[in-house]
């Protein structure tokens, strides 16, 4: 890729600044297309984040702000260029990805980032972190027996999770995979769903099947179920039992109570790993119960062996629709902590 840059001086609203120009050449094919995005939303993404203006000739982008900002633009073609030299595909999302993580640190490398991929099917490439805190996750991950993420919808809390739990499978590092959620509808009410016990929880544990046949083939994924080597389950049913030599995710872990969330902890066997996910802010249990994602962090935050990770709406990477309604929910919530009436003494 080519550069060349050039200096000159502007007058805006009667104040001198300076602005800077560089014209830099992306790679033909499909990477130029993802680079532009669907309806230029990725060079809109790129002026609105670091506020320059761009305009191209085909391939030949001219690129006039900040010197600092149009170098961290130049930056983000550089290495994303660079990866795909190196065989990774790197699709529109990763752009977006790519603007995320250096408008959130202007220092990071996006090559120590996309080198944490987790290799989860010698079909499909490898899932790649889209954050900075989805890196820290995966490292979390990797080192700790016991990791909590807890954070919004739309970070990767359970997808990542559910791809270094299929890796560890497929590098027979573990036997088995668990995956467990509480079938929880304003409380534990089951009984007016129609069917047996299975089919009434079925419909809460559809996510997780989600997840699974998004990364496996599909009859891949029922061979590895029907084998019990994947075991999908409400979290009712680990009572009672050991799970050794197996990766354990709980998922939707808010609603779970105090007693559960003991219950599942105390599951974990020898060469077991769990994972723990969940978002504070959507718990759907009664009022009178505590969440057990809301308490253990209380009491298990010292103890050595255990990590915490913590997600923000910064860190939201599905549609960019999911963040802006994070954010207007924040805001109503906001409105309606300032306006609530305070208690008597």
């Amino acid at each position: 890729m080519s550069t060349c840059f050039t200096h000159c001086k502007g007058v805006q609203e009667n104040q001198v600044s300076e602005t800077y120009q560089k014209v830099i050449v992306v790679p033909p094919g499909n990477f130029l297309q993802n680079f532009v995005g669907k309806y230029d939303e990725n060079l809109k993404l790129l002026e609105e984040t670091f506020k320059i203006s761009l305009s191209n000739r085909g391939n030949e982008f001219t690129l006039q702000g900040e010197e600092e900002n149009v170098s961290l633009v130049e930056r983000i073609v550089e290495e994303l260029a660079s990866l795909a030299a190196q065989g990774y595909f790197i699709g529109s999302g990763d752009i977006q990805a790519a603007i995320r993580i250096i408008s959130q640190d202007s220092h990071a490398h996006l090559t120590d980032v996309y080198l944490q991929s987790i290799q989860v099917s010698s079909r499909k490439s490898g899932v790649n972190p889209k954050s900075l805190v989805q890196k820290q996750y995966i490292e979390a991950m990797k080192k700790y027996d016991l990791v909590f993420a807890i954070g919004p919808a739309g970070t990767g809390k359970t997808y990542l999770a559910m791809a270094m739990a299929i890796a560890a499978l497929q590098q027979k590092e573990c036997s088995r995979i668990i995956l467990t959620r509480p079938a929880v509808e304003a409380g534990e009410r089951l009984g007016f769903l129609p069917g047996d016990m299975f089919e009434k929880v079925n419909p809460y544990l559809r996510p997780l099947y989600d997840a699974l046949y998004d990364m496996l083939d599909i009859d891949r994924a029922r061979k590895l179920i029907e084998r019990g080597l994947i075991e999908i389950a409400p979290i009712a049913f680990m009572r009672g039992r050991t799970l050794n030599d197996s990766f354990i995710i709980l998922d939707e872990a808010q609603n779970t109570t105090a007693e559960q969330m003991k219950m599942f902890l105390t599951r974990l066997g020898y060469n077991s790993q769990a994972v723990v996910t969940g978002d504070i802010t959507q718990i759907d249990l009664p009022a009178d119960r505590t969440s057990g994602l809301k308490h253990v962090q209380t009491i298990l935050k010292d103890i050595e062996g255990i990590k915490f990770v913590y997600f923000s709406k910064k860190d939201v990477v599905r549609h960019k629709l999911v963040q802006d309604i994070v954010d207007a929910y924040d805001r109503a919530d906001a409105r309606k902590k300032n306006h609530a009436p305070a208690e008597s003494a």
